[in-house]
This record gives C-alpha cells, structure tokens and sequence, in this order.
C-alpha cells in the first residue's frame, strides 16, 4: 500500500463548486482507495493504494481516476493533484523560509502540476513587494507573506490565470503542508 495525499484545487470556496468532504470519502472509497480521511473543508483527502507489481500507483494515473470519478458525482470537472508522502516531506525539507517561529498562515506553498523555469514569474519586481517573497521549488512555489494571504499584493500577482497557463495549481498553508505530511507517513 502507497499513501497519498490529493489536493483538489477551487472547491468549497465562496459557495461554490461544493464538494462535501464525507462525498469525498465515498467517492475515493468507491474507487477502491481505503483508509480514507479528509482534513478541513478546502479538498484535502488522504488515501492508501494498493501497489502492484511491488511498484507504486503513478500519481498521475491516481488522479487521473479520481477526477474522473469526482466529475461523475458532481457534475463539474475538479482539477487536482496527488502526491506522496515522499514529495510532501520534500516540500516541508526544501522550504527556503526560516519555518521556526512563522505563523503557519503567513507561509504557503502552490503545488504545480509540472516543473515550470523562472519565464513564468519574469516581469515580477520581487523588490517592490517586500517583504513579501516567493521562491520556486520542485513543483512547488513558496510564499511568505506576513500580512496574511488576504492583504498579499504578491499573491494577487502571482496568481494571475495567464502565468500559469498549462499547470494545475493549488496552494496549502504550511499548517495544511506540515499536517499532509503526517497524515500521509505510511
């Protein structure tokens, strides 16, 4: 069995888009997942799969299977990311920010789909928004904003459709990023 964590990207926000967690749990069993649990209502399910062949399910052929299976159910197509404990204890080893002491809401990581190059974020004069920064990691971007994600001049900038043309995203604060983790140890 392989630990996954799906990250599903625009439901339950604003009344919109609903995707009740206990459905969730049902759809994921449904499609043969077990040992499912979600965490908050912003799309976070964890789940273990059975490994065949001693390899590994590819995550993208996981995600492939539940976001067909969360359109069946819902009738609205949901953009979604799967990924394992590796990759998310990764992106809590690699964070370019001091984690000690920061208030969890303040730091934020955007899962991408694929690895993107510096292109997408040329044209950002990351002086004019300190202290606010961002770094980019292995599909993952970090952003520290310390006035809180609501206030953040950055994040409305990075968060412009056109930049990511082609890449699903969707961002988790760190106390969501720290918790997949341990939700996902096999």
């Amino acid at each position: 069995m392989t630990t996954y964590a799906a990250l599903l990207r625009g439901v339950n926000v604003g009344g919109h888009r609903k995707v009740p967690m206990a459905e969730l749990r049902t759809v994921i069993t449904e499609l043969g997942y077990r040992d499912v649990r979600t965490y908050l209502q912003s799309g976070n399910a964890v789940f273990s799969v059975p490994t065949t062949a001693g390899e590994p399910p590819d995550t993208g052929a996981v995600a492939a299977v539940l976001g067909r299976g969360l359109a069946e159910r819902f009738g609205f197509a949901v953009d979604l990311l799967v990924r394992d404990h590796a990759y998310l204890r990764s992106v809590v080893a690699d964070c370019p920010f001091p984690v000690d002491g920061v208030d969890g809401r303040h730091l934020h990581v955007t899962y991408l789909s694929k690895r993107v190059g510096d292109d997408r974020l040329a044209g950002l004069d990351r002086a004019a928004f300190l202290p606010e920064e961002f770094r980019l990691g292995d599909r993952a971007l970090y952003l520290y904003a310390p006035e809180g994600l609501g206030r953040s001049a950055l994040a409305a900038a990075l968060a412009r459709p056109a930049r990511w043309k082609g890449v699903v995203t969707t961002s988790r604060n760190w106390n969501t990023v720290t918790r997949l983790v341990e939700m996902t140890r096999d």
